[in-house]
């Protein structure tokens, strides 16, 4: 009965208000007690910025924890987020990063997310996707990132991580990392990189693997660095017969 009774108050808006607020003062700290190590690309993504507007940011789903912690408040980004109880709590932690959302689900809203977050990068805004989400394969790149690419002419960036000491948890399909305090840290971001309006299917398929390979062998890296043991690519979620998560629709190019 308690169980039960914790888990309803969980789901509840005062209760995801209540987790939000905790994840975040969490991570804050988490990354004010890092000993950041390196953190590249940050200035190179503000001169991206200043330079082309806005720009597509990835990360892999399980590194989105302290993703938020770099971002410039004063710097207009949106994520795509589930409307279920999960990407409700993302909601109230990406908000007191300063950080806004665009709602998806699956079926008809689902182009109407497509279409938001069209306008978020001809508006100026900058829009944050996690490409191998919600479900997996992990650390496997979607198209979604690249059509948006392809039809705004923005860049995409990803952002990766890595903090000595970390729990990855195992037994989950993403092998989400949580930091702990009080441990090095490294940071960096990617290239940009540009899909040209007219690309081929052949050659988006080929800007997705240099875009996936470059994540990977990124986070890799910062993971060796950190002395955090080598993590594979390709496993996936159960599926399950109570939630349908959200696949972003490719972007048809309305207003």
């Amino acid at each position: 009965m308690k169980l039960t009774w914790l888990k309803n108050f969980s789901k509840s808006p005062t209760g995801e208000k209540l987790i939000g607020n905790f994840a975040y003062y969490y991570l804050k700290f988490v990354g004010l007690t890092t000993r950041w190590q390196s953190v590249t690309g940050v200035k190179e993504t503000y001169e991206a910025l200043d330079k082309y507007g806005s720009m597509i940011v990835i990360g892999w789903h399980g590194r989105t924890l302290m993703m938020p912690y770099f971002w410039n408040k004063s710097r207009p980004l949106n994520a795509l987020v589930s409307p279920h109880h999960d990407g409700r709590l993302i909601v109230h932690i990406l908000a007191k990063f300063g950080i806004g959302n665009v709602n998806g689900s699956t079926d008809k809203k689902s182009t109407e997310a497509a279409i938001e977050l069209m306008r978020n990068l001809q508006q100026g805004n900058s829009i944050a996707i996690i490409p191998d989400g919600p479900r997996g394969p992990s650390m496997k790149l979607g198209m979604s990132p690249l059509f948006y690419a392809q039809k705004s002419g923005k860049p995409i960036m990803g952002i990766t991580y890595s903090i000595s000491g970390s729990k990855i948890i195992n037994k989950s399909w993403d092998k989400m990392l949580v930091p702990l305090p009080f441990h090095k840290g490294m940071y960096a971001i990617t290239e940009p990189v540009f899909i040209p309006a007219d690309a081929s299917a052949e050659e988006l398929e080929k800007y997705r693997l240099q875009i996936e390979t470059t994540l990977n062998e990124l986070t890799w890296r910062l993971d060796k660095e950190m002395g955090l043991p080598f993590i594979e690519q390709g496993s996936v979620a159960k599926k399950s017969r109570k939630e349908t998560e959200f696949a972003p629709a490719q972007p048809t190019g309305e207003q």
